[in-house]
């Protein structure tokens, strides 16, 4: 599987932003695909994720309310959709991809996702 996120940018404290997802290759083996983000000299974390299969959805709690993710099964794609976006938002978005079953516990852990996409660059400015 391969992935290529697009959509990132600049923004200022409160606007939106949407940032996407496109998969191409073995994408029938995916159960799930979701963002992870990373800022300067801070670990990767967990940002949102969604099922393949059954759409369900799954938000840290830092961007619950402010972001929706959204997956397009026919097009092998998510978005994820930023309002309210905060200087803490800052980072690098990269989007994954999981190949096996998932449960609302292990799906925040990058280590169990098996396809990372390049990331893309969000930067928001007070």
């Amino acid at each position: 599987v391969q992935l290529q996120a697009s959509g990132g940018g600049m923004a200022q404290a409160g606007d939106p932003l949407r940032i996407s997802c496109v998969a191409s290759g073995r994408t029938f083996s995916m159960y799930a695909m979701g963002w992870f983000r990373q800022a300067p000299g801070k670990e990767r974390e967990f940002v949102a994720a969604v099922s393949t299969v059954g759409g369900s959805t799954y938000y840290a709690d830092s961007v619950q309310g402010r972001f929706t993710i959204t997956n397009n099964r026919a097009k092998n794609s998510m978005s994820l959709q930023m309002n309210n976006l905060k200087p803490e938002d800052t980072a690098i978005y990269y989007c994954a991809a999981k190949t096996e079953a998932f449960n609302s516990i292990n799906i925040v852990r990058p280590t169990t996702y098996a396809y990372w996409g390049q990331g893309t660059l969000v930067t928001v400015s007070s």
